[in-house]
């Protein structure tokens, strides 16, 4: 139901009305930004990469705090960057090792095993303790 405004000495009555145009605009302006906030929040870690399967595999709850992967060549990303094995001691020198760090690689399944060797020691050599494997649970 319209308000009626009287006053002003005027005959003419005015009826107020609320403009919806305005605040569709702004719910749709709201509803990107939020949209573009949650995309930003997700985060690719690495490379695709095909891991092999393992019957004993356990689901860590808590995500890891290092991602490497190591493709079918033998090329190690820390995230999306490439680095050799040196880099990797030398990165993880520079982070603050706590009891909490974790390193997560995710070996290709047809990765030679001197890849992944390689990898182990440049962790062990940066005085990292804690580290796994990326595998995937049998389709059943």
């Amino acid at each position: 139901m319209p308000v009626k405004l009287s006053g002003g000495g005027g005959d003419h009555e005015e009826e107020a009305r609320i403009e919806i145009v305005p605040l569709i605009d702004i719910m749709f302006f709201l509803l990107a930004s939020f949209m573009l906030v949650s995309l930003s929040m997700t985060q690719i870690h690495r490379i695709n990469v095909k891991v092999p399967q393992a019957s004993t595999a356990v689901h860590d709850a808590k995500p890891p705090t290092i991602h490497l992967a190591i493709d079918a060549q033998g090329v190690t990303t820390w995230d999306t960057a490439i680095v050799t094995p040196t880099e990797i001691t030398n990165r993880l020198k520079n982070l603050p090792v706590t009891d909490e760090t974790r390193v997560l690689i995710a070996a290709d399944e047809e990765t030679r095993h001197k890849s992944i060797v390689a990898v182990i020691d440049a962790i062990r050599a940066a005085k990292v303790e804690k580290y796994g494997f990326e595998t995937k649970t049998p389709s059943k």
